[in-house]
């Protein structure tokens, strides 16, 4: 039984790598000269050599499944996130790099962390933990245990997941012999108070197989080690009585403390750009080395050439997989490896096409989140009002809007309210005849300054006709013309270019839509009625199931091919056109 939020998923039930549950952030990265005091101003540099923030995909648990995906482990995430911008993001790069989900998307909010880079590649990190710092042991327990008992490993942290569910994944994993992992990535003063109690820590430090802190927290607990990695790693084994424990010590490289071998494991050099999830990869590399069959110290190797590679980049997730897999075997220096084949990653061209759904999703959610429902009773009204005296209901727009306009007289005209499409360049020849005064016309257009469709609206006006503006320019010569206006509006289109109407598109098309979804409720449309309109194919069928008399009268017809001809009605006929 899963919760009440939306879930989401692609599985196909069968066994994985490793399984982990934490961190799934945005990382809106900023470039600037060097980090601030208290008091400075700086202007900061550009991503990329084009905006000053960019969004990357990251988080702790993601980082290290992604880079573990990338030298060929099976892996998979679960957890809560929101269904927003950033989640689709999020999700979006999980699909690209083959790594399974199981989420319930009844977040306040995904995750996300401002991340600032100096041109040292240091970072600072502000992080907005949302739904992954909502999620309780309860959750865990109920929404996810089948989950973790398809992998072979499960993998968590101490980073912004609260304790109690943490505790809760590892015991369900412990509970079916799955061996497990902690990254225990802050200090145990920030944990405590935030993320749970001492004595949850304290449990969680122990109920992990491998225990992977970095040496900042290390230190914290180890004070005796005298922040010497070897020293810290074996301290921290002998107190919880972990299998394994791993420090990493940034770009020096990490230690090792564990059955078979104990010592430190130098890192790979590298010119660092960007440092942030260093420590993720490494995780990820030691985990694919030790699936891979490598002995503690090949596996650490392993790790710290991730490391290397991820902090030659921008962002902290494996989103060129080809290139990065490449230069970690670079890197490495260690017995030679079978990784098998990549993941099932989108190609370029088609990553494009699957790119636009990531766009119009974010800009179809963003237009509902601001769409005013008052708009709508309006324009119900304005249209029924004009029906009332006889008017009629005409849709109009050039360009790709002309396209629309048909597909919108049409969705009006089976659902219960007649309309008729104005061809616009048409309409200043003549055949802005067909308007009477007090009938209604939607004029639809991206930008509301298409002059063009401004000539023909002035036209229209002077008939008497009641303008309603669909359009994404809400200040728009065509806005300020009309009675009424619908916001259809969109910040991006998608595409290489960005030029061409898409997203616009298919908020002009939903828009519509909308509003013809409120004019067949307020007319109390009926599935007879629409049979009626609509009596032949597969929607006849759906419309006359409900009636089975009209079932039974339609089926023999189909079959012997010997329909009779459709009753003529009288309907009142459009005014000519010139």
């Amino acid at each position: 039984m899963f919760g009440s939020g939306k879930r989401v998923g692609s599985s196909d039930g069968s066994r994985l790598d490793l399984v982990g549950i934490g961190s799934m952030v945005v990382d809106r990265i900023h470039r600037t000269p060097h980090m601030l005091s208290r008091g400075e101003k700086t202007i900061l540099r550009g991503v990329d050599s084009t905006e000053p923030v960019r969004r990357y995909t990251g988080g702790v648990v993601l980082n290290h499944l992604g880079w573990a995906a990338a030298l060929g482990l099976r892996t998979g995430i679960f957890g809560r996130q929101a269904d927003d911008p950033n989640g689709r993001l999020l999700r979006g790069a999980m699909d690209r790099l083959g790594i399974e989900t199981n989420l319930v998307l009844d977040g306040s909010a995904s995750s996300f962390a401002e991340i600032f880079v100096d041109d040292a590649g240091e970072r600072v990190i502000y992080m907005a933990p949302g739904a992954t710092s909502e999620t309780t042991a309860e959750h865990v327990q109920r929404d996810h245990a089948a989950f973790i008992g398809r992998g072979a490993r499960l993998s968590t942290e101490i980073s912004q997941l609260p304790l109690p569910a943490v505790a809760a994944a590892l015991e369900i994993a412990r509970k079916a012999r799955i061996p497990t992992v902690v990254d225990f990535d802050v200090p145990p003063d920030e944990a405590i108070g935030a993320l749970g109690d001492e004595a949850t820590l304290e449990s969680v430090l122990r109920n992990a197989t491998l225990l992977k802190p970095a040496k900042l927290a290390a230190a914290a607990v180890a004070p005796e080690a005298q922040g010497d990695p070897v020293a810290l790693a074996r301290a921290l084994r002998r107190r919880y009585g972990n299998e394994a424990v791993v420090v990493t010590d940034g770009e020096a490289g990490s230690a090792v403390s564990a059955a078979g071998f104990e010592g430190f494991v130098p890192g790979r050099p590298a010119k660092a750009l960007d440092t942030t999830g260093a420590g993720d990869a490494f995780l990820g590399g030691l985990l694919a080395g030790l699936h891979h069959g490598l002995g503690w110290e090949d596996a650490a190797r392993l790790g710290n050439a991730c490391g290397a590679a991820c902090v030659e980049k921008l962002g902290a997730f494996p989103e060129d997989v080809e290139a990065l897999r490449a230069r970690v075997l670079e890197l490495y220096r260690g017995p030679a490896l079978s990784l098998g084949s990549l993941p099932q990653a989108a190609s370029p061209v088609a990553r494009e096409a699957l790119d636009l759904f990531e766009v119009t999703g974010e800009q179809i959610a963003a237009l509902r989140g601001r769409s005013d429902p008052a708009a709508f009773d309006t324009a119900v009204q304005l249209i029924r009002a004009s029906n009332t005296r006889g008017g009629r209901l005409h849709v109009t727009g050039i360009g790709k809007p002309e396209h629309v306009a048909r597909y919108a007289a049409s969705l009006f005209s089976s659902t219960g309210t007649p309309a008729t499409f104005l061809h616009a360049t048409e309409a200043v020849h003549g055949s802005a005849g067909q308007i009477v005064s007090g009938d209604v016309v939607i004029a639809i257009s991206n930008s509301g300054q298409t002059a063009e469709l401004l000539q023909t609206v002035e036209a229209l006006k002077r008939l008497g006709a009641v303008l309603i503006a669909v359009t994404g320019g809400v200040e728009s010569a065509l806005a300020q013309r009309a009675d009424l206006v619908l916001d259809a509006g969109v910040a991006r289109e998608g595409g290489p270019l960005g030029l061409a109407p898409r997203a616009s598109v298919v908020a002009e098309v939903l828009v519509l839509a909308a509003l013809a979804a409120a004019l067949e409720r307020e007319c109390g449309f009926t599935r007879e009625q629409y049979n009626a309109r609509h009596p032949a194919g597969t929607l006849g069928d759906l419309s006359a199931a409900s009636s089975p008399s009209r079932t039974r009268e339609r089926r023999p017809r189909q079959r012997t091919g010997t329909a009779k001809k459709p009753r003529r009605t009288t309907r009142r006929p459009p005014a000519p056109s010139p």
